[in-house]
């Protein structure tokens, strides 16, 4: 049997014409990342499962979300966070879920996770200190992703990728 390859042109006629504004259901917060090009890879997920990106307002995520943008003005949502804690702190009281994608006691493990039902904010930490214990203790969830390998970790771009799928209800 053959089958007939979808085609870029196929794609872009079966999606959203322009930037989709703020959903306001699913925002990442990779506030703690030190890596330019994690940034750019979260960009392109945001965009595909149709989440927002907060960021904090330094020179280092402005440089690199404007290096990595493949998108142009047609990216994904970006909020600017000014101070990490207290953003964090506010959204949480006013209801929005807060997942720590982090090795935890009582974390989650991906497959088990279930799509948003509320908004929600997904807490990406640095590659090798992770997310603050502060932010940690205040998550509502933390979500771990179960490995077979040597390594303790993934890139965090790609957890944040796998959390996402899953939290969009996509995977």
């Amino acid at each position: 049997m053959s089958r007939r390859v979808t085609t870029p042109a196929d794609l872009r006629r079966g999606r959203r014409r322009t930037q989709h504004g703020c959903w306001g259901h699913l925002i990442v917060a990779p506030l703690w990342v030190a890596y330019d090009a994690n940034l750019g890879t979260l960009q392109r997920t945001c965009d595909a499962v149709g989440a927002c990106l907060a960021v904090p307002d330094t020179p280092h995520y402005r440089d690199a979300i404007n290096q990595g943008n493949t998108l142009g003005r047609r990216g994904p949502c970006l909020h600017r966070v000014f101070d990490k804690d207290s953003w964090v702190r506010s959204m949480h009281s006013q209801g929005w879920c807060i997942v720590a994608v982090e090795l935890a006691e009582g974390a989650i493990p991906l497959p088990r996770l279930q799509p948003a039902r509320r908004p929600t904010i997904v807490l990406l930490g640095h590659e090798h200190h992770g997310v603050p214990h502060s932010m940690v203790d205040l998550a509502d969830e933390c979500v771990e992703i179960p490995m077979c390998g040597v390594g303790a970790s993934l890139n965090v771009a790609v957890a944040g990728s796998l959390v996402l799928y899953r939290l969009a209800g996509l995977s």
